[in-house]
């Protein structure tokens, strides 16, 4: 196992909904909104986690059916819990071979998972196949090699400062292909027709420091995954580096903003 993925901690569903679940809802809604899908359709939710982007369809645009698909038994039993709705089934399974049928689905989508993927032209060929044709394909990723995470970048910054070898955990260096050329590339790439791509940015408001710092203790994720395990003195060092350094509202709050890229393309 790498240095990296040894971080990448994808179980406990409620940690993750601390750090970055709470965030994906307020991105998803956004994402929704540009697909601009019809009423009625067999949904495909690939990587679901703890179910933000399953409770957004769910919410605003009157699914026939949701099929929604994780790797994570513990995050499946998260969403169960967040999308307690009939027409939303979940399913254990791999975004590189999907366990639906052939054509079985009019809209299928995938929300911040892609770049964890090894094979992501694997990834998106499994949902083109479980796309009926002119069925909607459609993913979203953060923007990290921009740094719109910002909350991730604060982090990532305070830690190499202290910590030279953090360097390359950082999604930034992880992920450098989550530009917008280079996803209408992939898209394309993995035989989609008629791609277009969109920024989706959202307010990550922070009540205050321990609104922001907790999350990143509980071992949910790369960057509570590097901070769990670091010694107790290293991370109180990065827990005072960061009080120090992050921006904060007359009210004690801390505003940071969150981007992410929205690619979609038709499945012939």
């Amino acid at each position: 196992m790498s240095e990296s993925s040894r971080h990448d901690a994808w179980q406990a569903g409620e940690s993750y909904d601390l750090y970055m679940g709470r965030w994906s809802r307020r991105v998803a809604p956004h994402f929704l909104d540009w697909l601009s899908p019809q009423a009625d359709a067999r949904w495909l939710d690939v990587g679901c986690g703890t179910g933000a982007l399953s409770e957004a369809i769910v919410r605003r645009c009157r699914p026939r059916s949701v099929v929604a698909v994780d790797r994570s038994p513990g995050f499946l039993a998260r969403a169960r819990e967040n999308v307690p709705d009939a027409r939303v089934s979940f399913e254990v399974g791999d975004a590189q071979s999907l366990p639906v049928p052939t054509a079985s689905v009019d809209i299928a989508v995938s929300g911040l998972m892609l770049n964890f993927v090894p094979d992501r032209l694997a990834a998106l060929a499994s949902l083109r196949r479980a796309a009926r044709a002119g069925g909607l394909v459609a993913f979203y990723v953060w923007d990290y090699p921009g740094g719109s995470v910002e909350f991730m970048r604060k982090f990532w910054s305070a830690a190499t400062g202290l910590d030279p070898a953090a360097r390359s955990l950082n999604e930034d260096v992880r992920f450098p292909f989550c530009t917008q050329p280079a996803l209408l590339e992939l898209a394309r790439q993995s035989g989609l027709g008629a791609v277009e791509s969109v920024a989706l940015e959202a307010d990550t408001v922070f009540a205050d420091f321990d609104d922001y710092w907790r999350p990143f203790t509980l071992g949910a994720g790369p960057a509570p995954g590097y901070c769990a395990n670091l010694e107790p003195a290293a991370r109180e060092r990065l827990r005072e580096a960061l009080f120090n350094s992050l921006p904060r509202s007359e009210d004690g709050s801390i505003p940071l903003r969150v981007r992410a890229w929205g690619v979609r393309g038709v499945s012939a």
